[in-house]
């Protein structure tokens, strides 16, 4: 309903979303903001992310011919004499210019995801009719899932329905107060959480990382340094050395991205990860989550990462009922669209019949012209039987008089028709 309000009448929208069909079918300008710059695209966030593609394709050029130009250049001064002319000059200065344009854009690095899964066992977790309730409201009754392996799901619900209470519950941070929460032995949670880690704002990048571990195991099979795994994390020597406090709120998001899968997780919960992630580290994320083999629940409004990740639903119900849905989010919308109009075509269909079988109410002047109708009726109806014994009477050869006479039956039999017709129609009225 809000896209359709947004997109109808004439409106300007400055809209901050990390919902990419929202962006899609709602914009028709994106504005992004890249290393100091800006740049606009006349377009749906579809056409930015080409047009994006094509701008970077065409910088990574010209940065390439540049890095060339400067290394044969870089040569010249190392081998240009003591004695500089005018025109040495002009090409010095011309290096330095080229230099700062070249150390101010960086190579385009990219988040290294690629950290080890743990081995997963064949039982992984259980929920057994589990019940939670908060200040006497139902938030979950009596749900039971056997999770298995390759599990893809999608956490579904309005606030306040019980996403966070439920995810809770399966990592063991609230024990339910009905029902039982059975984990297998080798199920290792990775929980990345809306509200992110407490990090202690004075403490350094890397000893927060260090307090987990030294060395890190990678998928490959190599064991990585933590500050190594920091610079895949593109945390430079100069950010894993700086305080947390001086992060931007995206480099935070990271760090606890990092910190969940340090940890080497076979189940791994995200809830809400596309908020504050850039465009570059969320796809890289996409990536990594669509060839991850462990369980994965994710709980994002993000409808376009919720469709290409998830194989499942699970809908929180705000009554303490969770459904689940085979498909993705799109499909569970449409299926929803489909149950309504079902709904109102049979509500509309009920209304109708009702509407037929009740009388219409028959008014006084109805009732009048009804009588009225019938009395004409047997007045024609006199005329009709008179004309015609006068018609049997008539001398045969008098066949003007004939013809005058069948002409008057007719025309009165046409009249009584058409009176018919409406005594017909009141008399259904009455019935």
């Amino acid at each position: 309903w809000l896209e359709k309000l947004l997109t109808s009448g004439n409106k300007t929208i400055l809209l901050v979303t990390h919902d990419r069909y929202f962006l899609d079918n709602v914009c028709n300008t994106i504005v992004e903001l890249d290393r100091g710059k800006i740049y606009n695209y006349n377009g749906n966030y579809a056409f930015f992310l080409e047009k994006k593609s094509e701008r970077e394709a065409s910088d990574e050029s010209t940065f390439q011919k540049n890095k060339n130009l400067l290394k044969k250049e870089l040569e010249w001064m190392r081998r240009m004499p003591a004695a500089r002319t005018v025109k040495s000059q002009s090409r010095v200065n011309a290096f330095y210019d080229l230099e700062d344009k070249t150390k101010q854009r960086s190579d385009n690095q990219k988040v290294t995801l690629n950290v080890k899964m743990s081995r997963q066992g064949n039982k992984i977790l259980e929920l057994n009719h589990i019940g939670q309730t908060f200040d006497d409201k139902k938030i979950i009754n009596d749900f039971t899932y056997v999770f298995k392996r390759g599990d893809r799901i999608g956490l579904a619900g309005k606030n306040g329905t019980g996403k966070s209470t439920l995810l809770n519950i399966i990592t063991g941070f609230l024990q339910p107060e009905k029902g039982n929460v059975d984990v297998g032995d080798t199920t290792v949670y990775g929980y990345y959480k809306q509200g992110g880690l407490a990090f202690d704002p004075k403490e350094r990048v890397i000893d927060i990382v260090k307090s987990d571990a030294e060395y890190i195991k990678m998928a490959d099979g190599q064991t990585i340094s933590a500050s190594a795994l920091l610079t895949l994390f593109l945390f430079p020597p100069k950010k894993q050395h700086g305080m947390v406090e001086k992060l931007s709120g995206g480099e935070k998001k990271r760090l606890h991205l990092m910190k969940v899968l340090m940890q080497n997780p076979n189940f791994l919960i995200l809830d809400e990860p596309t908020n504050d992630l850039d465009i570059d580290t969320l796809n890289v994320l996409e990536e990594f989550l669509e060839n991850f083999p462990g369980v994965l629940i994710l709980v994002s409004h993000d409808r376009y990462l919720l469709d290409k990740m998830s194989e499942q639903l699970f809908i929180m119900e705000g009554n303490g009922g969770v459904s689940i849905y085979n498909g993705n989010y799109s499909e569970y919308r449409i299926s929803l669209d489909t149950a309504k109009d079902t709904q109102a075509q049979k509500k509309a269909k009920a209304e109708e019949n009702v509407s037929a079988s009740i009388p219409k109410k028959f008014s006084f002047k109805e009732q009048k012209e009804l009588d009225e109708i019938e009395e004409t009726v047997a007045e024609k109806e006199n005329e009709i039987d008179d004309l015609t014994k006068k018609l049997n009477s008539l001398d045969s050869t008098d066949y003007v008089k004939i013809q005058e006479a069948a002409t008057q039956i007719e025309f009165l039999n046409k009249q009584l028709a058409v009176i018919m017709e409406r005594w017909v129609e009141l008399s259904e009225k009455t019935s």
